[in-house]
Formats: C-alpha cells, structure tokens, sequence
C-alpha cells in the first residue's frame, strides 16, 4: 500500500522541431503528492508548467511516461479532475447558478432539477457569491467571474483540483482574497490541488510543497520544497513567522541563479531522487543580518519581531 495519491512516473514531452528532430520540454520527471496535500510548481516560462497540468488534466499525453492518480492511469479527461484556467472560461449565456449547475448535472445526470439547484447553491455561497445567483458573466467583476470558476470545479467534487494561475489577471485585493478562499475551502474540504504559479509569496501562503523547475527546454524538476510553515498560517502572520525568509529567499535564490546554472550539473542530476530540502535556521540568519543592515541604514524602520 501506498501513499502516493498523484504519481508522475518518468514523463517526458517532446514535440517535433522546426529543422526535423525533436525538441524536449522537460523529460524524466517523478514527483508525487500524498491526498488533501497542496501542491505549487514554479519555474521560468517555457519549462513545461502548463505541459504538466494539462498531462495530469488528461488534455495533453506525455511522450513517454505515465501519470498514476488513486492507483488510475490517467487516460483522457475525467470529471476526477477539474481544471480552473487563467481565464474563467464561464459560459456567457448562462447565470451564476447555471455555470455552476451544468458542471453538476455534467456529473449526475440523473438527478433532479431541485438536486441540482441545491447542490450547486451549496458552492455558490461556499465561495462568496450568495445573492449572486441570477447575475450573468457581463455583469460580475473579473474576482467574481474566478469565484464562478471555483465554484463550478468543486462542486463536482474532483479528486485533484488543478489550478494555472488563476488569479494572475486580478488585481492586488482582489487576488489575495481568493487566495484565503482557496486555502480556507482546501482546509475545509480536504481537496487535493495542484497549482501553477510564478508568485513566490502565493506558493508559500498556499502550498504544502513547492516543485522548482529549471529553464527550458530540456527542464527538470531540481528540487521540492517542503514548506515548514504551520498549516494554520494566515496571511497577516506569514511574514512575521522566523521561517518566512529563509523559504522565500531559498526560493528567490533558485529562481534568480541556480534555475538558469542546473544545467551545468544536470548529468549528475538523480530524476528519482530529487532533494527534498525544508529551508531553516541557517538561511533565516542571513535574512536576519539582511534587515539588521537594513534598520541600521534607516533606524526608524520598524520591523517584527519573530515573537510577535
């Protein structure tokens, strides 16, 4: 018995190249995540991040490999698996409420209109958009609009839920609330998710574990970050935790050199056994001695303390 409730097993995506031959994405990627966990993938574009989503959406096929999801194969599309996009991808004709009912009636087809109604009703206020229910997309907000998408990919009660940036498009406030509600509904329910970002501070309020990729093409994942911060955290708090900068700046670091420089070692890179770090004490000094010279530069500057 396993553990393993997604298992990408050696997948690799190759597509034809403009002069003939072949060009890699990425190739001989494993990584797995246990059920209920959060799971964020970073990386410069053109590594493969949407690749991999699509794979596990069963939208794309991987070139060799395979993908295992609840000891499945992953073969096609599945309402297992719902994928929130960029976009909110809404049909305009339909209300709020009938977004949300043609996702459930797409699942149990055989159940009542009043079923249906109640049903989605439950994730249309699970998200905020109580009274909501009869506006179309025309007249939502762009946060709304993504509330929508939400609603409509949990209510079919998905065993992953797969996210690619879904909150890139929106402003500030409004992206930082849905980010509480994600989070707030995954604690909830339970629900399995896998998210592509290119936001550091989003991956580490969010996620479980952070899967650093290198450069394409030709990537592979380098590294998964075991997020050390308590799964209770909240957004106000995160970045007075003593562990906040050593995860950020572990992050940043890989981001702004060692993604580009991986490859230069890539020969001796395991594809099965990726290092699994939890970024601790000796980088949090650093982050310490940082604002130590920062507060001496400008003394007024008040910073927390790793008590408060």
């Amino acid at each position: 018995m396993t553990d393993k409730f997604i298992s990408i097993e050696g997948i690799a995506r190759r597509y034809p190249g403009a002069g003939g031959g072949e060009t890699t994405i990425f190739e001989d990627l494993w990584l797995s995540m246990k059920r209920g966990e959060f799971g964020c993938v970073i990386g410069h574009s053109g590594c493969g991040k949407t690749t991999v989503l699509n794979i596990l959406a069963g939208l794309d096929e991987p070139s060799e490999g395979a993908v295992i999801v609840d000891g499945q194969a992953i073969e096609g599309t599945s309402l297992d698996r719902a994928v929130i996009f960029q976009s909110h991808a809404l049909l305009p004709w339909r209300t709020v409420l009938g977004n949300v009912a043609y996702a459930v009636t797409s699942k149990w087809r055989n159940w009542d209109r009043a079923k249906v109604k109640a049903h989605a009703q439950k994730f249309i206020d699970l998200v905020g958009l109580t009274g909501s229910e009869h506006k179309r997309p025309s007249e939502l907000s762009g946060g709304m609009k993504q509330r929508v998408g939400i609603a409509r990919a949990l209510s079919i009660t998905p065993k992953i839920m797969l996210m690619d940036e879904p909150f890139s498009a929106l402003d500030a406030l409004t992206r930082g609330t849905l980010q509480d509600e994600v989070r707030r509904i995954c604690l909830e329910t339970g629900q399995t998710a896998f998210m592509i970002t290119h936001d550091v501070d989003e991956a580490i309020y969010l996620a479980d574990k952070i899967f650093l990729m290198t450069n394409g093409p030709g990537a592979v994942l380098a590294e998964i970050v075991e997020n050390p911060l308590p799964k209770d955290r909240g957004r106000i708090d995160l970045h007075r935790h003593p562990l906040y900068y050593a995860v950020r700046n572990h992050i940043v670091d890989f981001l702004v050199s060692r993604s580009k420089t991986f490859a230069a070692t890539v020969a001796d890179h395991d594809p099965r056994n990726v290092p699994v770090v939890r970024p601790g004490k000796p980088e949090l000094v650093l982050a310490a001695e940082a604002e130590d010279s920062i507060e001496a530069s400008w003394p007024g500057l008040a910073r927390p303390s790793a008590s408060s």
